[in-house]
């Protein structure tokens, strides 16, 4: 669930058909997508964006996602991904997402996604203060 003191970004779009499944509802692996979308905008709402993070030399690589599908989302629903920082230590951080009917309001999808940050040659590496600096909340 949202904590009141933490900055969220948020993400908006409708489902496109090529993200249902024969059933005519959401794959569920298109939601991983829109965690993906959703960390990567909730970065350019924080004044960078992956590229930045990639040009400094490190990488976020994903360890663990998890995903808890609530109700079904059809096509054309508007979705509203909301995405913020969990956790964070000094090498990891976890994002947490809920998928949001944006119509309705309802949850449909909460998970999150824990990541490693490594540099270029595959060692673990403290993240950078700049992105330390998101943990602080707002």
């Amino acid at each position: 669930m949202l904590a009141e003191d933490r900055f969220v970004a948020e993400t908006s779009f409708y489902v496109r058909y090529a993200e249902t499944d024969a059933m005519g509802i959401v794959h569920h692996s298109s939601y991983i997508v829109w965690f993906e979308e959703g960390r990567s905008n909730y970065a350019r709402q924080r004044g960078s964006d992956y590229a930045d993070f990639e040009r400094s030399g490190h990488y976020l690589t994903v360890a663990e996602v998890n995903a808890r599908y609530l109700k079904p989302m059809v096509y054309g629903t508007q979705v509203t991904v909301r995405c913020w920082i969990e956790a964070m230590q000094s090498r990891a951080l976890t994002f947490a997402y809920e998928i949001v009917d944006a119509h309705t309001g309802a949850i449909c999808v909460t998970g999150s996604t824990r990541h490693i940050c490594i540099t270029h040659d595959g060692h673990v590496a403290p993240l950078p203060e700049a992105w330390r600096a998101w943990g602080l909340g707002r």
